[in-house]
């Protein structure tokens, strides 16, 4: 984990909701276990990706462990607006955990959507949407406790099969002082059926606090439509940025300038190689053949890729 005091101090003065304040629709990466790290960051920034989450970390384990720290959450001064994700269940132990990352961060997130069965056995993710109360607990404790008022503390959620007991928890939320929610617009028990982008307006005109619509955006086009469905005041995307990490500047597919942004960043990052390598399978998903495919995807070292990619693509 980086500690530069002079960071810390910049830091500081960063406010998300700015981006909200601006009157344009934030575009967010969402927080993706093993891939929303630091390099891939660094990439969709460059391609007008306005702020971006870390994956999700186990709060608990954050706090009690340096080690964890050190693997879980790398940085540097030009990674902001960023917010940390944790996965929790008790006031105090998201408060100690915010406290750690509050010099390195602008905000913390509480994961309310994880729908895998060990969060959910654990206590942590999309079982919290059942438990407002909690929730609201959890995140006053963070708001009185962390003395940055421009420390942004939101939540990220799954959608209730009754719609009342979603906005319910938003106005619990709301009224404890949570900056925004992003609303993933799915039950727990759905996985790849449509979103429901009706209830994330619902929920938006429910709401005095920015709303963030997510779930399967995968083109800037479907940006736009999802924000003109829902009139959420962002659009979180996921898979859509594997994809294309230019999908924000506009770009269809991934251009070859991304894939080149991508090795120089994660070479400098020291990227390891299957991280390196699973990056450029999503990128160039949509733009080589299957035969192509069968090929770079049997790759097994940095440097077979990079004479791939030069031979093949003059990258």
């Amino acid at each position: 984990m980086i500690g530069d005091i002079t960071e810390a101090k910049e830091c500081r003065r960063k406010d998300p909701m700015d981006l909200f304040r601006s009157g344009q629709v934030v575009k967010i990466c969402a927080p993706m276990v093993r891939y929303s790290k630091l390099a891939f960051r660094t990439l969709v920034r460059k391609y007008s990706c306005d702020l971006c989450y870390t994956p999700m970390i186990v709060a608990a384990d954050f706090v009690r462990s340096a080690k964890a720290r050190d693997s879980e959450f790398t940085t540097n001064k030009g990674d902001h607006p960023l917010i940390v994700q944790f996965a929790a269940k008790e006031a105090q132990v998201l408060c100690d955990a915010a406290r750690i990352v509050c010099p390195f961060a602008d905000g913390i997130d509480l994961n309310c959507g994880c729908p895998q069965r060990w969060a959910m056995a654990e206590g942590y993710g999309a079982c919290l949407i059942n438990k407002p109360e909690l929730v609201k607990d959890m995140v006053r404790h963070v708001r009185n406790q962390i003395d940055n008022p421009k420390f942004s503390v939101s939540i990220k959620i799954r959608i209730h099969e009754d719609l009342k007991r979603t906005v319910d928890l938003c106005q619990k939320a709301e009224a404890a002082g949570v900056s925004w929610i992003t609303v993933h617009g799915r039950s727990i028990e759905e996985r790849h059926q449509p979103v429901h982008y009706d209830a994330i307006k619902t929920i938006k005109q429910s709401m005095s606090i920015p709303v963030v619509a997510n779930g399967d955006i995968k083109t800037l086009k479907d940006a736009e439509n999802v924000h003109q469905l829902t009139e959420a005041d962002g659009t979180m995307v996921a898979r859509g940025l594997l994809a294309n990490p230019a999908m924000f500047a506009g770009y269809e597919e991934t251009p070859f300038k991304c894939i080149q942004d991508w090795v120089d960043i994660a070479l400098e990052h020291g990227t390891p190689f299957t991280c390196f390598h699973h990056h450029l399978m999503y990128m160039m998903e949509r733009i080589t053949s299957k035969q192509e495919k069968k090929v770079f995807n049997v790759l097994s070292s940095t440097s077979a890729v990079l004479d791939y990619l030069h031979d093949h693509y003059g990258v």
